[in-house]
């Protein structure tokens, strides 16, 4: 069954020491490329991520941001790490001595603002990492069951187009021994009106040629056997997206054929039709992963 490169999945887990919110966002792309936005004391585990999302998807621009809200109850809830705010203290002195009279005062906030400064040191750093992850599968799994209903859904309209275009294939397929008999008169209609006798044999040779030029059952049989070969496709997900687009490329080049052979307005009134159609498809499987 086909997925669709866009989606959309938010998932939140409230701990004892705060609350964490993934949120995961695709569009279409012609790879797989994923980013993320992570909280400082997050950024080790974001090897894991990329490696989980790389065996979960295939292709899309993807998007995963992690928030997390801390728990602020106790008074121990946070810790000073005064070995890093001595290192941070003493440096901001000894540019404040270069400045002399421009120095500003030294704020005990701008020093707090420091990565490493605030330490939670009650926390389990694996604890909260575990935790990070468990709810980021949680998060994919939201992802792709979101893109594989925008999938179901493309696959519908897929489907939709396919038909009309083998009811477009029959129209012409019945129209064929018509048109041909019909050249074949005027032909004749044309020798007759010059008042020219021509051999036989030499008429026949002229109508068949005639008839060379204007067939195209080779091009309706390659559009039924590419219509079979879509619906076959859809059944897969092992680079859909890629095959699928393939295949437009394929019918679109049949649907040109045909209206370059065409001979009468019916024909060539379906090869537009034709070519709207595999149109309408090209532009839903842009979105399909």
């Amino acid at each position: 069954m086909p997925r669709s490169m866009t989606g959309f999945a938010r998932r939140e887990v409230k701990l004892p020491w705060g609350t964490l919110v993934w949120e995961i966002r695709s569009v279409n792309h012609r790879y797989l490329e994923p980013s993320f936005r992570l909280h400082e004391d997050f950024r080790e585990i974001e090897p894991q991520l990329r490696d989980a999302m790389r065996k979960a998807l295939q292709r899309g621009k993807v998007e995963a941001s992690l928030q997390v809200q801390w728990e602020q109850e106790g008074e121990n809830e946070l810790g000073i790490n005064e070995s890093r705010a001595a290192q941070i203290t003493k440096a901001a002195q000894q540019i404040n001595q270069y400045l002399g009279t421009n120095a500003a005062p030294l704020n005990a906030l701008d020093i707090l603002k420091w990565p490493g400064v605030i330490q939670k040191q009650e926390l389990n750093r694996d604890e909260m990492h575990q935790a990070a992850l468990q709810l980021f599968d949680q998060a994919l799994e939201g992802l792709i069951e979101h893109r594989s209903r925008e999938g179901a859904e493309l696959e519908q309209l897929i489907l939709q187009r396919l038909n009309s275009v083998s009811e477009q294939v029959v129209k012409v397929r019945q129209l064929m021994p018509g048109i041909l008999a019909a050249q074949r008169e005027k032909l004749q209609n044309k020798i007759a009106a010059l008042q020219i006798e021509l051999d036989p044999e030499r008429l026949e040779q002229e109508i068949a040629l005639l008839a060379q030029k204007a067939d195209v059952d080779e091009e309706l049989d390659r559009l039924d056997t590419h219509v079979i070969e879509v619906k076959r496709s859809l059944k897969q997900t092992d680079s859909l997206g890629r095959r699928l687009d393939f295949l437009m490329q394929e019918l679109n080049r049949e649907a040109n054929t045909l209206s370059s052979k065409s001979v009468v307005s019916e024909t060539t009134q379906a090869a537009v039709e034709l070519k709207v159609l595999i149109e309408q498809m090209r532009e839903q499987v842009q979105n399909i992963e």
